[in-house]
């Protein structure tokens, strides 16, 4: 078989940047949380850890819907399964944007909030690393790493546009136009982009590892079953890597603005500001870190990115809670770098993890549990125990204390970049 994969660039093009959907969405959320805890939940003190709580509910959606969408993926195919995905996303978003308010109807606000976010992270539960199968399976081997790295920049190319459109809109109205009826712009555009996503989907041509599997006959029945039974160690890895990653990215990047309008003397419109600046390293630094892996292979970088991520967290944490908007702006930049290296290659190595067969079940089972639990729920637990202790440091040292957990197992597994030359199976 040709090294070159049989797949279209308009097809990879249209798989990378259709991550951005996912995360303008997720990411937005945590942008407006202030916001949003106002509208949906009444304000007040405890506002604020209830919307971030939301946030953490929806989040234990996603291996649900990591392991529905993986079955499908599985068993159907790749692209099946992301049209799927993303037509429900369109129509989450769209009513996300159409809800009642606190004002109109009380609590019932908060708990519609909440049905639509649970909608939310079940459908976009199997989308990323349905995205990342396609883009590894679809790309030769020597350049696996830069293209599937693709699919963390075009994620932050999602959360760029979140941080920018809500910045313009917090800036752009006062307070009271803005809880009445300005942060509903924002998710009208967000479904607005889920749909042209979607239109450009059904382009796109079906993955060529799934096509010589069924080719072969050995697409698995139960593709679930099969990761349990065949990959249980390649599980594991999975979700150290994600645990890394997802705590870097949404410690360590998005719920930054919140931690900045809480514990800094930014407000929340240059809060908003300093995350798009954020964003803008964090695509700058996949492309490169995703480069470097396919040049000196995953199980470096890993562990290159795991230091860092032990080191220097609570240093910059440190940083933004201090008085100096300068300092705070270079500890959220470099937090955003180490956050982003690791997407990058967390990206290719937790799908290198397994074979093309049940590589999405295998993903559900292991990368995308972790992220629920230390994507969802850490930014909720990081507000608690900062409120509970007093001590601003406290998401710093929560990512510190994931890479110290996580370095054994990094130290220890297997390099999973192909060897160079090597025939494309």
């Amino acid at each position: 078989m040709s090294d070159r994969p049989g797949i279209s660039r308009a097809s990879m093009a249209v798989a990378a940047l259709s991550t951005v959907v996912e995360w303008y969405d997720f990411t937005l959320y945590l942008y407006f949380a202030t916001v949003l805890s106002r509208v949906f939940f009444g304000g007040g003190g405890t506002s604020l850890a209830l919307t971030l709580g939301g946030f953490a509910v929806a989040y234990l959606m996603r291996p649900l819907g990591a392991a529905f969408f993986g079955h499908v993926g599985d068993r159907y195919g790749r692209r099946r399964m992301m049209l799927l995905s993303m037509a429900l996303m369109t129509a989450a978003m769209l009513a996300t944007a159409l809800l009642p308010t606190y004002g109109s109807i009380g609590p019932a606000a908060a708990w519609l909030l909440l049905l639509l976010r649970c909608v939310m992270g079940f459908s976009v539960g199997g989308e990323y690393t349905g995205v990342v199968a396609y883009l590894l399976e679809g790309a030769r081997p020597e350049c696996r790493g830069l293209v599937t790295s693709s699919a963390a920049a075009a994620s932050e190319v999602g959360a760029l546009l979140a941080a920018a459109i809500a910045a313009l809109t917090v800036n752009a109205m006062d307070t009271p136009a803005l809880d009445s009826w300005g942060w509903r712009i924002p998710f009208l555009l967000g479904a607005a982009l889920a749909a042209t996503v979607w239109i450009a989907r059904s382009i796109m041509q079906e993955s060529p590892d799934f096509e010589r599997q069924a080719a072969g006959g050995t697409v698995p029945t139960n593709p679930l079953r099969h990761a349990l039974t065949h990959h249980r160690a390649a599980i594991a890895r999975g979700f150290a890597i994600s645990a890394l990653g997802s705590i870097t990215y949404y410690v360590g990047i998005t719920y930054v603005p919140a931690f900045l309008a809480s514990a800094s003397p930014m407000t929340e419109g240059e809060a908003l500001w300093l995350s798009t600046a954020a964003a803008l390293v964090v695509i700058l630094v996949t492309q490169v870190t995703g480069s470097l892996s396919d040049r000196y292979g995953r199980k470096p970088v890993l562990l290159a990115v795991c230091i860092a991520a032990a080191v220097l967290p609570i240093t910059l944490f440190s940083l933004m809670a201090g008085a100096s908007r300068g300092w705070a702006t270079v500890g959220a930049l470099v937090l955003a770098a180490v956050g982003g290296a690791m997407s990058a290659v967390g990206a290719v190595a937790t799908a290198e993890q397994f074979p093309g067969e049940g590589r999405l079940s295998g993903l559900a089972l292991g990368a995308t549990t972790a992220t629920a639990v230390f994507g969802g729920l850490a930014p909720y637990l990081a507000q608690e125990l900062m409120g509970r202790s007093g001590w601003p440091l406290v998401p710093g040292a929560m990512i510190a204390v994931v890479a110290l957990c996580v370095l054994p197992v990094f130290l220890t597994m297997p390099e999973t970049r192909p060897a160079p030359n090597r025939p494309r199976a």
